[in-house]
């Protein structure tokens, strides 16, 4: 007998149920197409935790709540707490001064800074910012491990299609894009990513790289692989990566590191990501039903704090510190 009734198991889906559990909430969790894979935004994800650099666009809300994620996080997966380093081409040092201006919790580096933070990197940039506190994490295997925690407490992740409304007691509705009928506002904001695989080039955290129209972060993974991704496209149209989405990331690696130039493309992927107009993610309350849902490009990043306080309000029915 559950006492909540979560869909979609994606990374909000599968916080949702943890959070529930802590506070002794026993959930139901269902998702169209089972267990977390290659089906949607979480499975694509960058797996950075770096609230400070995402201030440089997003709302205060997001760095508030995303200070948090890590010490979440924390118990459910392995992190890599190395930090964040920001760069940028000699030609666009004014996005480097912007980016200061706008974020916090950073200090500058020089070129023997970086060298000594990234020795691949030596040489190569004169110039940036390294955010000590942010962290980063592997998507996939954190998605794994908070199923491995669900599945240890008795929670399986159930394959089925369900209308909330149409669902008996408390409903918390992780669907993403699949809400939009539900969620007035909500639309799709496409992102692509590439993964790489190089044994000439080592970096131990998240880098950063500037540009005014084609900014990309490259994120590290075990076996030589890199993460490159930053596209954010006005779309909902679905699909593989566009040429144009990859001439762009690969340019940007090459801006980065030339030697990026001869690795190899393991894999390379596209998927839409919810988002409300103000790019803020949310907990909406409909009656029984919440919605956590507009993660954006904030998913590992928010859905911790988000899905702590959708448990907290069906506990308590008090929504605690912020409920947007």
């Amino acid at each position: 007998m559950s006492d909540v009734t979560i869909i979609g198991a994606g990374v909000a889906g599968l916080w949702a149920a943890r959070s529930c559990l802590a506070r002794g909430l026993r959930p139901r969790l269902i998702d169209r197409t089972g267990a977390p894979g290659a089906h949607g935004c979480s499975w694509w994800a960058g797996g950075m935790l770096s609230p400070e650099c995402e201030g440089a666009l997003a709302e205060p809300l997001i760095v508030t709540h995303g200070r948090k994620a890590a010490a979440l996080w924390r118990q459910v997966t392995e992190l890599r707490e190395q930090g964040t380093l920001v760069l940028a081409p000699e030609r666009d040092r004014a996005e480097l001064d912007r980016f200061a201006a706008r974020t916090e919790g950073h200090v500058t580096c020089d070129a023997d800074a970086i060298a000594a933070l990234e020795p691949d990197l030596g040489g190569r940039h004169r110039r940036g910012l390294f955010f000590t506190d942010e962290a980063h994490l592997d998507p996939r295997q954190a998605l794994a491990d908070l199923v491995d925690a669900l599945a240890t407490s008795g929670v399986t992740v159930e394959t089925g299609t369900v209308d909330p409304s149409a669902l008996d007691g408390p409903v918390i509705d992780c669907r993403g894009l699949a809400a939009r009928r539900d969620l007035a506002g909500l639309r799709g904001v496409r992102g692509e990513m590439i993964v790489l695989r190089t044994e000439e080039i080592t970096l131990t955290r998240p880098i950063r790289l500037l540009h005014p129209r084609h900014p990309l972060y490259v994120v590290p993974r075990a076996g030589g692989r890199f993460m490159l991704g930053a596209t954010q496209i006005e779309t909902a149209a679905r699909g593989g990566v566009t040429a144009r989405s990859a001439l762009e990331l690969l340019s940007a690696a090459y801006a980065l590191d030339p030697r990026f130039a001869e690795a190899e493309i393991v894999e390379m992927g596209a998927d839409l990501r919810p988002a409300f107009a103000d790019n803020v993610p949310r907990v909406v309350r409909r009656g029984r039903i919440l919605h956590l849902n507009g993660l954006f490009r904030h998913g590992f990043l928010m859905a911790p704090a988000l899905a702590e306080q959708a448990a907290e309000f069906l506990f308590t029915g008090r929504t605690g510190e912020s409920f947007p």
